[in-house]
């Protein structure tokens, strides 16, 4: 994709000292700006960055951990370097402020409007309804905010004591442990009606890697609730990994992400245009 009609600039370190990653400058600025966070590969969402520049947004892809400065695991991550991330694009005169999320990103974009009332909007790809324990086997959480962490679902360890051949698939585990304990699964569950974030819940009912499209759907039967609406998009045939127009995300050697190439451009093309429209739409 070229790289025609935005910039790119590195993050000042000296007023946002914990924000890493890469900030794009649209020529023709909406006035809005999103922050772009990936999932547990730990690589930059660059292209989602790059396509909301395209629409006119200020988007900082953000880095949340593996780098010096920064958590070295998904593992006690402050969800206030979001919060500093947000505080970045306002300091560059975006006026209306949303995120992107994939994955375990999707989850935190959630958490993030839940307990920053800035945000405008939050795009959740693959979405968890709940929040996880952080990666190893120390029962901790993923994410803290003020100091504290917020309640998490454990992994049920007990299924990797089963046999995998082949390419793992991960959603049974998830759904294992949300089994696991549901009083504990009940207050891991994100606040969203807490958040006034329009929310744009994206999924694909054939992930292997863990059960988007049910997170999706409880986040949006939760909010309906309480009287509130969101959009829902789900694909039959869509899996884990979600292409946005002209994204072209290798598949895991190590994991399986269900779905289909085809599926999941479709439901990539549909996200896109809702994202889009929402920007337009939103005052």
């Amino acid at each position: 994709m070229s790289a025609e009609g935005f910039s790119v600039e590195p993050v000042n370190d000296a007023l946002h000292p914990r924000v890493q990653g890469d900030l794009f400058l649209p020529s023709h600025p909406s006035g809005w700006g999103v922050l772009v966070l990936g999932g547990s590969s730990g690589r930059l969402d660059v292209h989602g960055a790059q396509l909301l520049a395209r629409a006119g947004a200020i988007a900082l892809a953000q880095r949340w951990f593996g780098q010096p400065g920064l958590p070295d695991a998904i593992r006690d991550v402050p969800l206030e370097l979001f919060i500093e991330g947000i505080d970045l694009l306002e300091s560059r005169g975006c006026s209306r402020v949303a995120l992107l999320g994939r994955s375990r990103g999707a989850e935190a974009a959630l958490l993030v409007a839940v307990h920053d009332k800035r945000p405008r909007a939050v795009f959740a790809l693959s979405p968890s309804s709940v929040a996880w324990a952080g990666t190893g086997l120390e029962g901790r959480p993923s994410w803290t905010f003020g100091g504290n962490g917020v309640p998490f679902v454990p992994y049920d360890l007990a299924w990797w004591e089963q046999p995998h051949q082949g390419l793992i698939e991960y959603r049974e585990y998830h759904e294992r442990s949300l089994r696991a304990d549901p009083q504990v699964t009940a207050r891991a569950h994100i606040q969203v009606e807490r958040t006034r974030a329009q929310l744009i819940l994206v999924a694909g009912a054939a992930d292997a890697l863990w059960p988007s499209d049910a997170f999706a759907r409880s986040i949006a039967q939760r909010l309906r609730d309480r009287a509130r609406k969101c959009a829902l998009l789900i694909h039959p045939e869509a899996g884990h990994r979600i292409l946005l127009p002209g994204e072209s995300t290798p598949r895991s050697h190590l994991h399986a992400h269900g779905g289909t190439d085809h599926a999941d451009a479709e439901l990539g093309k549909a996200a896109w245009n809702a994202i889009v429209e929402c920007m337009q739409g939103t005052t």
